[in-house]
């Protein structure tokens, strides 16, 4: 290890998430480029600093460093240099000679004690004395506190923000009650908020800590899609999550209903505890869909009339369902309709489109994702897109009229006359409760979706509690038309649905079974398939060929599947750039999908030659992409996602992306591909279901290859037991 002294002179490039920053050196020797993690650096600062040079492949030599320390300018041209290099702001160059001349080496000391001296110097006035000296102790005070989270395992981007939110009230924090991070600071939990308060002291049976546990154990259950938890249920999650036993819970839980954290409500005889926010959305989103519910006066008779003409004039013929369902909607405020593939959604969809098209009427068409947004374009030939960007999703919560992350909502709503929301099975709460408050009463809302696949990644059963409420009208197209009825892919998922047995013969074009006992033989046939089979069959790329899989884990899971295919897909070489970041190596060509909703990302859209033609924020859990590029220089990724959005990731941004050569079910919901692949063996009864399976097979257009056990698949179609969702939207509505 050497050690390097100088001051920083420039920065040239510093990550505000991580701290690594690169800049210039300057030293006796010159100048140096330095790399590594800082807290809290500025142009001007005198550092000493233990590393090691390194010869970097496009960047040339760079100190890499492991560990410094700031230190007080000591000389008159380092101080000068310090305080007229921007750390300080308000003193330029011309201004911090002045302050050198006057005082000398005294000069930090008389900053630090008589601050009121500097009025001494013409151009600053007692105030700007003031603000001077306020700074210099300010940098200190952070620099102190950074350094004191360190200690307890925080990182530096975390200590940052702890720092901006508490200021110097941490010391108190930390030693009152840590717990209370975990409520103020995103991507502080109540597991790093366990570990600090260990590392202090704080006794495990602490009032803070089980309060804190109980609130982390419902959150948890809100991330597995639940509402609200039984009392009872919460009392055993928590326990077994803190390791001591409760004795009184209702204390607690009324001591975080006090806080507002937390809504108690009672309901035939069972106690449930919400996480208030929940409750309130729950709530409102029944209070706003009971709104929209507004009868049409035109006469019945006049409906008829004015359907059959639109019918005759675009040649379009509806059965009676189809038929009911166009009605319905131009009855009522809101409706419902609901089938599966191959019953004439689309049909009915196009013809409810041209009916309002023909009385005057604007029309918004969007879907939860963008793949789905796409298909319901070709479908329609009317543009549709996603809800996110309907609403005008904006990263920024400080923005004037931004409302829950959206431009759009009750004081800015929607402009149209009617609005149809496909693929609904995958919209939670949150997003139906922020489309909600963007839809003025007397405005149509038609809500699309197959009822029997699975609920939505986030939070909530809103397709099944609004048709569980029987209060709003609901279509349920079954009949299945003849051109879908000579695809095997929708007469099995028909039958997978029914519980009837599925015919495994391979007489199908579209539909296959290849029966495999073994896992890494079944991965082996995937390979082939991915490779030379399928992309040929189909007219895709192997990129375009999706695997789909029900579980995270085991042989079969997501995580060894992704490990495994991008060895054979996306191969190590030369040309190819690669990072290694939490715990996953990402190559240029990998195909990755985002894990989470970050409405903060910004993303740009651009021509061959670099000219930007679109530009948004926000990418969402389950969009999908290929990285194109990784610059270790400045630890940072590009993905491009569908319709060319480009956006820039950090290396330590990455956890927020995984690899998606493989995907669970659950995360293709929404999306078609041309050909799927699901590998099959057993697995456990409650996710091995009909449900699971049914949206599975869903997700094929053009081929279905299934690899595996033929009596798991049989198993599935016969195993009708769901996890259950603690939700309560269909009695709410009920209410009103």
């Amino acid at each position: 290890m050497e050690i390097v002294s100088g001051y920083v002179d420039h920065i040239v490039f510093r990550n505000g998430e991580n701290g690594y920053t690169v800049f210039q050196l300057e030293n006796d020797d010159g100048e140096v480029t330095c790399v590594g993690n800082f807290n809290f650096i500025s142009e001007g600062e005198l550092l000493e600093m233990e590393g090691e040079y390194v010869t970097h492949s496009v960047y040339g030599n760079q100190f890499k460093v492991s560990s410094y320390k700031v230190k007080e300018p000591e000389d008159l041209v380092s101080i000068e240099r310090y305080l007229g290099s921007g750390a300080v702001k308000g003193i330029g160059a011309a201004l911090a000679a002045r302050i050198v001349r006057r005082f000398q080496e005294d000069t930090f000391r008389i900053i630090d004690e008589e601050p009121e001296r500097l009025a001494e110097i013409k151009g600053i006035s007692e105030r700007k004395a003031r603000e001077i000296a306020e700074q210099v102790e300010e940098k200190k005070d952070m620099r102190k506190a950074m350094i004191f989270l360190q200690k307890y395992g925080i990182s530096t981007r975390l200590a940052a923000k702890i720092y901006q939110h508490y200021g110097m009230k941490i010391y108190k924090v930390l030693e009152e009650n840590p717990y209370d991070l975990a409520d103020n600071i995103e991507g502080i939990g109540f597991k790093t908020a366990d570990e600090i308060a260990a590392r202090i002291g704080i006794h495990t049976d602490s009032d803070y800590r089980i309060r804190s546990g109980l609130f982390y154990a419902l959150q948890q259950a809100v991330g597995e899609g639940h509402i609200y938890l039984p009392q009872d249920l919460l009392l055993k999650r928590a326990g077994d999550l803190l390791q001591v036993e409760i004795t009184d819970i209702e204390k607690y839980v009324m001591d975080l209903c006090i806080e507002r954290k937390t809504v108690m409500k009672e309901c035939g005889g069972e106690i449930r505890i919400y996480p208030a926010h929940y409750y309130y959305l729950e709530l409102n989103t029944a209070r706003m869909l009971h709104d929209l519910d507004i009868d049409c006066d035109m006469p019945e008779d006049l409906m008829e009339k004015r359907l059959k003409a639109v019918e005759r004039r675009e040649k379009i013929e509806l059965d009676p369902m189809q038929h009911r369902a166009v009605i319905e909607t131009i009855k009522h405020g809101l409706m419902v309709l609901t089938g599966g593939p191959g019953t004439g959604k689309t049909t009915t969809i196009n013809t409810m489109i041209r009916f309002f098209e023909s009385e005057g009427m604007s029309i918004l068409l969007a879907a939860p994702t963008g793949r789905a947004a796409k298909r319901m374009t070709e479908a329609t030939g009317y543009e549709a897109q996603t809800i996110h960007r309907l609403l005008e999703v904006s990263g920024n919560p400080e923005e004037e009229g931004n409302v829950g992350g959206f431009m759009r909502n009750r004081e800015n709503p929607l402009e149209a006359d009617v609005i149809i929301i496909d693929e609904m099975s995958m919209v939670d709460l949150p997003l139906m409760n922020s489309l909600l408050l963007a839809v003025v009463p007397g405005t149509r809302l038609i809500l699309v979706g197959d009822v029997d696949q699975l609920p939505s990644v986030g939070p909530g059963s809103v397709l099944k509690d609004i048709i569980r409420s029987q209060r709003f009208p609901v279509v349920r197209l079954t009949k299945i038309f003849r051109q879908a009825g000579e695809s095997d892919i929708v007469v099995n998922a028909h039958k997978i649905n029914q519980g009837e047995p599925v015919v495994l013969d391979n007489k199908s074009r579209d539909f296959f079974f290849l029966k495999r006992q073994d896992a890494d033989v079944i991965i082996s046939v995937m390979i082939t398939l991915i490779q030379k089979k399928l992309p040929g069959y189909v007219h895709a790329s192997p990129n375009e060929i999706q695997v789909m899989t029900p579980t995270r884990k085991g042989l079969l899971g997501v995580e060894r599947l992704n490990g495994i295919l991008q060895r054979y897909l996306n191969p190590s070489s030369p040309e190819k750039t690669e990072c290694e970041a939490g715990g996953r190596l990402f190559r240029t060509g990998d195909k990755v999908m985002q894990i989470r909703n970050n409405y903060q990302l910004e993303w740009e859209v651009s021509t061959k030659f670099g000219l930007t033609v679109d530009r948004g924020m926000g990418v969402f859990n389950g969009d999908m992409g290929v990285i194109t590029e990784i610059n270790p220089y400045t630890e940072t990724l590009e993905v491009e996602f569908d319709e060319g959005r480009k956006v820039k990731y950090g290396f330590d941004m990455t956890e927020e992306l995984e690899h998606a050569y493989a995907i669970t079910v659950h995360k293709s919901q929404g999306s078609e591909y041309p050909a799927v692949i699901i590998p099959l063996l057993s697995g456990p009864r409650l996710l091995y279901n009909r449900n699971l399976l049914y949206t599975a097979v869903t997700r094929a257009k053009k081929c279905l290859t299934i690899v595996g056990s033929d009596v798991t698949f049989q198993n599935m179609i016969e195993n009708k037991s769901e996890q259950e969702r603690y939700t309560s939207l269909a009695e709410r509505i009920r209410e009103f």
